[in-house]
């Protein structure tokens, strides 16, 4: 295990650990908490068609370049612009891949920690249903009661504040644990039982009375509100794309420099691209039938997943049970993100300041924990954090597929795709007119009118 960049470098053992660990750190919250809401918050259907036009034309060249930069370097993401472009400022391009993961990971280890609460609570409803009065509730009323439950709980102090501390513990004992040991052997384990708990709640959610007008929803495109608001709504899918694949924040630079030479990066990139897009469609199957089925709002912003699937639950046989393995699925996928995140502060620590594992995680718990309390009592914190993928990531993303259609020869990146010449790269034409060409400028069109339209609606007289 690397200790301070020294010694031999832990990588993940097996083509499927790469796969596990990859897919855990996209598929997470991300997929099952942001994606349904941004989704409803923004026309539906025709959201996500523009969604899937940029996972498909950036994020799997992003995807693939960031694991170039990774593996030729084996280091984290300052380290590695510093190797492979000594004496350059492409170093501070590894830094706001740092400073990002930094902030999300803040926001994302408190909503991390409100799954906690839901298998706690979950556990509570299994033992004591006459409690709380269920079976005397409808549809409605069950609605209602976990909208309660969610806005009592979210708007008080300590139990927010215990869940993200507990959450941000369990992720750092994984990360201490190392890559192979801790990341690898989590991810191989929890994320196949998750995906099978969602295709039963996909299967629930299709059937309910009134769902077919939530499919209707997600798959039919209206273009009305894009129409209304084309440049912000855009901007959120590209922000989207980047938040749910963990591109353009470092993450996959790091674990890319804990691939192997042998593995093929390409089918690496497009395997995990398949799998997020698919598990964020299926949440999105899972969420819309039942939102329309019980009269929920799509627009209701982050409590929907809070305030949808435990009454898909309450129409289950044996609900409250699949209630608790959901919410504890849940909260695993949540940390298969959250070790990714921390691992790259980590990774930095440990490899540019020359601290231990062990030192470099304490640190990093410490730090994050302060931000992550902002993030807990103050809602406008919160807010400005949660927005910060939408402007961050693509930033970054731009960066990283400029150096590598730009800087990074040609040579090189073949060599990297190639496994050093054993399999045959056909498509690099197409990656490197996509990197030097398509990517980099639609992320710089879509940037700059994203950043327009948020500047018009703060001060709408510039307009």
């Amino acid at each position: 295990m690397l200790q301070g960049g020294k010694g031999d470098r832990d990588s993940f053992s097996s083509k499927f650990g790469v796969l596990a660990a990859l897919a855990g750190s996209a598929i997470g919250l991300g997929n099952i908490w942001r994606f349904p809401y941004v989704v409803g918050q923004n026309g539906g259907g025709a959201f996500l068609l523009v969604y899937i036009l940029f996972i498909a034309a950036i994020g799997i060249p992003v995807m693939m370049s960031e694991f170039v930069i990774g593996r030729s370097a084996q280091l984290n993401p300052v380290g590695a612009f510093k190797k492979i472009a000594p004496g350059t400022k492409w170093h501070l391009v590894g830094m706001l891949g740092v400073v990002s993961v930094f902030i999300i990971f803040s926001f994302y280890t408190v909503v991390a920690g409100w799954t906690l609460e839901y298998v706690i609570q979950s556990v509570r409803w299994i033992l004591f249903p006459e409690k709380f009065g269920f079976a005397s509730m409808d549809n409605a009323a069950l609605t209602q009661f976990f909208s309660n439950h969610y806005e009592s709980f979210t708007s008080g102090l300590w139990r927010p504040i215990i869940w993200f501390f507990v959450m941000m513990l369990l992720t750092g004992y994984i990360v201490i644990s190392g890559v192979k040991n801790g990341i690898e052997k989590v991810a191989k384990i929890l994320m196949p039982i998750f995906l099978v708990i969602l295709l039963i709640l996909v299967t629930r959610s299709v059937t309910l009375g009134g769902g077919r007008e939530g499919l209707v929803f997600l798959f039919k495109p209206d273009f009305t509100q894009i129409k209304e608001e084309p440049f912000r709504i855009i901007l959120e899918a590209l922000g989207q794309a980047f938040f749910s694949l963990s591109i353009g924040m470092g993450t996959l630079i790091t674990y890319g420099s804990y691939i192997k030479k042998k593995e093929n990066l390409a089918s690496t990139a497009v395997s995990v691209v398949a799998a997020d897009t698919f598990v964020a469609i299926l949440a999105g199957i899972a969420i819309f039938p039942a939102v329309f089925a019980f009269g929920i709002d799509p627009a209701d912003g982050p409590e929907l997943v809070y305030k949808t699937l435990p009454v898909i639950f309450q129409n289950m046989a044996g609900g409250l049970i699949w209630a608790f393995m959901f919410f504890v699925l849940l909260c695993f996928a949540a940390v298969t993100s959250t070790i990714s995140m921390l691992e790259v502060i980590v990774a930095y620590l440990s490899e540019q300041l020359n601290m231990s594992r062990k030192k470099a995680t304490l640190l990093s718990m410490i730090s994050v924990g302060f931000l992550g309390t902002l993030c807990t009592v103050s809602p406008d914190v919160f807010a400005i954090f949660n927005a910060s993928p939408d402007l961050m990531l693509p930033l970054g993303g731009f960066f990283i597929v400029t150096f590598i259609g730009w800087i990074f020869s040609r040579d090189k990146s073949s060599k990297e795709l190639s496994s050093d010449g054993t399999r045959n790269i056909g498509y690099h034409k197409l990656f490197m007119f996509l990197v030097k060409f398509v990517a980099p400028l639609a992320i710089a069109f879509l940037f700059a009118l994203g950043v327009y339209s948020k500047v018009i609606t703060l001060f709408p007289s510039i307009g």
